[in-house]
């Protein structure tokens, strides 16, 4: 392929890139044909929901109800028996319902998946949820902008699967430390870096939690938080200072950490120099 000029190389590459067990060329065929299904799909979720809307509008809170002696069913039941006709659950045509409620026809977007519209169903106010959909946001991997569910959590403020900033981080590896055991373990691997050493447990849950937050710990800002914040916990700070090597490290960090602010000390007040050389001279004398 060296004789090839760069053109030629640049194509032969392109074609003989492979993703999974396909081809980038049948990779992006098989995209195109899954995003034709999507978009039916996203359109028959909407079609349902809308039908569910027409059998049970969506009624403002304290507004009116009718009375249900009038009709042969409760809205529950009404919405359960639509459910079971037309083989979907109810929690589907429940929340079909809503998403339809809160995304009218000319708000829709025939490119952004339905799943999408029901996360961005969360922002309240109808004029932020419209101008919203219409700015997705850049995915760095295609270059392209583009809803993502990812994205769309982290426009409402919910929290992702799959955490990128410190912020996510921190807050997913809260989540696996409720536990106060978790905690302990994770408080004292923390403190024992850099040589972090991971001691297995027959405890598969416990170790399964540790694990992750492990891994969502390797980055020292995040790391730092997370230990400044267990050790806020006092059963959790003492099953830490249980562990030598972690106690070891607290006790050399505080003493660092004095030193430096003496030192920070004496270069901002040079009297203090002076003063500790008098009290030195003096103690000799006295010697």
């Amino acid at each position: 392929m060296g004789h090839l000029p760069r053109r030629a190389r640049l194509v032969v590459t392109q074609m003989s890139e492979q993703i999974g067990n396909v081809t980038r060329d049948r990779y992006d065929a098989i995209v195109i044909e899954i995003r034709a299904l999507v978009q039916q799909r996203n359109r028959t979720q909407f079609v349902i929901g809308d039908r569910a809307l027409e059998i049970e509008p969506l009624r403002s809170q304290g507004g009116s109800q009718p009375a249900r002696s009038e009709v042969a069913y409760s809205f529950t039941e009404t919405l359960q028996m639509f459910a079971d006709d037309t083989g979907c659950t109810l929690n589907q045509v429940r929340r079909w319902r809503w998403i339809s409620s809160r995304w009218p026809k000319g708000q829709r977007r025939d490119e952004v998946p339905h799943y999408v519209h029901g996360i961005l169903a969360a922002i309240s106010e109808p004029e932020v949820r419209f101008a919203k959909i219409a700015e997705p946001p850049l995915i760095k991997r295609t270059g392209q902008r583009r809803w993502t569910q990812y994205e769309a959590c982290r426009v409402v403020g919910w929290q992702v699967d799959r955490p990128e900033t410190v912020q996510e981080k921190v807050d997913a590896v809260h989540e696996l430390v409720a536990d106060e055991k978790v905690a302990s373990r994770i408080a004292a691997d923390l403190l024992r870096r850099p040589e972090v050493t991971f001691q297995a447990t027959a405890d598969t849950t416990v170790q399964d939690r540790v694990a992750a937050a492990q891994e969502l710990v390797r980055d020292e800002e995040v790391a730092s938080r997370i230990a400044t914040d267990l050790l806020r916990r006092p059963q959790v700070a003492a099953r830490a200072m249980t562990d030598s090597t972690a106690r070891h490290q607290v006790n050399r960090a505080q003493v660092d950490q004095a030193r430096q602010g003496a030192e920070i000390v004496r270069q901002r007040t040079p009297a203090l120099q002076h003063i500790e050389h008098t009290a030195e001279f003096l103690a000799l004398v006295g010697a």
